[in-house]
């Protein structure tokens, strides 16, 4: 079957990466892509939120399966346009994106079908904000409904500076329609991991574990970001934590939207934190993570063109559990200044020494190629992928493949994985 790949960023180069892999597949194709995956299959410079360029495309392409990466064309109900067109889609419609689209709508999913998650107020004006924080203890979190681009969650250590966050959301508009309505909830403490599923809407898969690296710096300080590495699977996690998490957060949030009689085809995403031993969901996606994806992906023994398919033709408890080959590291080379203003259209050097090897994996983000060269053209330039049969041995396979890649001021983080380590 031939495949298109719809998103830009590191989590699709991945996903074309594992599809070209499937013998389900004889082609794979993506829109718009990047310079990266524009080296492996062709590439189209469609808007992927526009329903009818997207729709355009699949038809003159024949495209069999399309795959969407992102979250913001499943929030806009691209998806819905495929399906109603019978085009066999893996993501789901507006409806199941809304889990990640409205954190109002993922809060009140979570009390409905009595999934933990922090206390938390609704609040639609700066003085309902300012009732809701004052009545609790710092450190306080406030979170913007709508999409942000991992910009919309505040973790701030004392009141004056969660009220300035509040006015700069709701008196301000700083996030425009995403902010209109925040969230406040109680400020859990612990580890956060990040647990993944695919669903054909009855039955799921578990993914291996992963965890995410938000902060900018080593040590977890700086701003929040989109995600500067990730690894997996997580050795610090025992059976029983793991069992738990399959049958107090996936299973349940799978119950639910059919409960709901909502239509979910794709990836369940479920940003965890562990508090005083227990899961507690601080977040859904409805679709992989980036960079856990590109760390997840690669080491599953697995066929994902068959995956997916049998999640669209809701068949998937007939495949096998999915299971593990060994490790990944996964750490994201930045432009200088990311995540706030930085400069692109710098040349990326040492990217053809990398190439042909089997234990490493440049997944590109924001890159694109001009005359057989690759130059940076977003905040997250690539993910760059260890492979070993352990973590160690993954973390230095990366660190020792990212040493050799050169961009002006290139940033990354030096301590991905160390809470494995610990």
């Amino acid at each position: 079957m031939k495949v298109l790949v719809l998103g830009s960023g590191g989590r699709e180069h991945a996903l074309v990466y594992a599809l070209k892999k499937s013998k389900r597949v004889s082609e794979v194709i993506a829109a718009p892509g990047n310079g990266g995956i524009s080296d492996v299959c062709d590439v189209f410079s469609i808007n992927p939120l526009n329903e009818s360029q997207v729709l355009d495309l699949t038809l003159n392409q024949r495209v069999d399966l399309v795959v969407i990466g992102p979250e913001a064309p499943l929030v806009a109900g691209v998806a819905d346009a495929l399906k109603k067109a019978g085009i066999l889609v893996y993501g789901p419609g507006k409806s199941g994106a809304m889990l990640e689209g409205s954190k109002v709508f993922a809060k009140r999913f979570m009390k409905r079908h009595n999934i933990r998650s922090a206390a938390f107020d609704v609040c639609s004006s700066y003085d309902e904000a300012e009732s809701a924080l004052t009545k609790r203890t710092p450190p306080l979190v406030i979170k913007a409904d709508g999409l942000a681009s991992g910009k919309g969650a505040f973790v701030v250590e004392d009141l004056s500076s969660a009220l300035k966050a509040a006015h700069e959301l709701l008196v301000e508009g700083k996030l425009g329609e995403a902010g209109q309505i925040v969230i406040v909830e109680d400020f859990l403490k612990g580890y956060e991991l990040t647990a993944m599923a695919i669903t054909d809407g009855n039955s799921y898969k578990m993914l291996p574990l992963s965890q995410d690296h938000k902060r900018a710096f080593d040590n977890d300080e700086g701003p929040n970001t989109g995600g500067m590495g990730a690894y997996a699977p997580l050795p610090q996690v025992n059976e029983a934590l793991k069992a738990r998490i399959e049958n107090e957060i996936i299973r349940p949030t799978v119950q639910g939207l059919k409960a709901d009689n909502i239509n979910f085809t794709g990836t369940i995403y479920a940003g965890l934190m562990i508090h005083d031993g227990d899961p507690y969901v601080l977040e859904y996606n409805v679709r992989f993570g980036d960079p856990e994806a590109q760390v997840v992906l690669p080491i599953c023994n697995v066929d994902w063109g068959e995956l997916f398919l049998s999640c669209c033709r809701g068949t998937l408890d007939e495949l096998d559990e999915i299971t593990v080959n060994g490790s990944a590291v996964g750490v994201v080379m930045a432009s200088g200044g990311y995540p706030e203003k930085y400069e692109t259209g710098y040349p990326i050097e040492g990217l053809d020494g990398l190439k042909d090897k089997d234990d490493v994996i440049v997944f590109h983000s924001g890159t694109k190629k001009e005359e057989s060269k690759f130059l940076t053209k977003g905040g997250r330039v690539l993910t760059v992928v260890g492979l070993a049969d352990n973590l160690k041995d993954a973390k230095e396979k990366a660190y020792h493949a990212v040493s050799s890649i050169h961009f002006k001021d290139a940033h990354y983080r030096r301590d991905i994985a160390w809470q494995a380590f610990v």
